[in-house]
């Protein structure tokens, strides 16, 4: 996934695209792109050995502004704002609830 990242030159270090087998050092800078916020990433240390998850965090400190997150937040509020959920085309579910509708008046008129 992050080498696609890098083919496409989506991946940026210290101000320059970087390739996939570029190696990382102490106090660089990885800036790239994920859900439309800019990340930026700054490394503190590089382990000797591989490491959990969890324990990434240690070797790392995240620098993207909060105001992109609020951002994202705005972004996700004006999209509900113009298109509500449900409107739209009906549901496989929608459709039958109508047509057991028409199906219910059609017999109450009859008798």
């Amino acid at each position: 996934m992050v080498t696609e990242a890098c083919k496409k030159n989506h991946i940026i270090v210290n101000g320059q695209v970087a390739k996939a087998s570029r190696e990382v050092f102490p106090s660089d800078k990885i800036t790239f792109r994920k859900d439309q916020i800019t990340h930026i990433i700054s490394v503190l240390d590089i382990p000797d050995n591989r490491v959990g998850a969890k324990l990434v965090d240690i070797y790392r400190k995240d620098e993207t502004p909060a105001e992109s997150f609020a951002h994202l937040e705005l972004l996700k509020l004006s999209k509900e704002h113009y298109r509500k959920t449900g409107t739209g085309r009906p549901t496989k579910k929608d459709r039958r609830d109508l047509d057991d509708l028409e199906f219910k008046t059609d017999d109450d008129e009859t008798n």
